[in-house]
């Protein structure tokens, strides 16, 4: 059930996507009122605003009701939790243990850090 959910949750929320993007905005009401044939358009001289408004609302109902539903299966799911590392056993996770050489020092009384000329020591 859960997987279909998540189908019908990602269609609608492309569905929002594509209805937003069909929509205009406030200010191509301006060019409207200079004669641009508004009338002659599929959905009336009214425009698509309300129609493709509505549809956006009731889309986006939906799009919070299949979120609720998804995260109500997800939070009631009576699997154990499961990780990357589960199937994991201790031994392969210890580094094997190698034998580093320690750098060299530099003899009593002298360091390693450069001199610049003229500065006091």
């Amino acid at each position: 059930m859960d997987i279909v959910l998540t189908i019908v949750h990602v269609f609608i929320a492309i569905a929002i996507v594509g209805l937003v993007l069909m929509q205009h905005g406030k200010g191509a009401d301006a060019g409207a009122a200079f004669g641009s044939g508004a009338s002659a358009t599929v959905f009336g001289s009214q425009g698509s605003g309300t129609f493709l408004s509505k549809l956006t609302g009731i889309l986006a109902t939906i799009f919070f009701v299949t979120s609720l539903g998804l995260a109500w299966f997800a939070s009631n799911q009576d699997r154990a939790p499961s990780g990357v590392m589960d199937g994991v056993t201790p031994e392969a996770i210890e580094a094997p243990v190698s034998e580093v050489p320690a750098a060299p020092m530099a003899p009593a009384g002298q360091s390693d850090v450069p001199v610049l000329p003229g500065a006091a020591k």
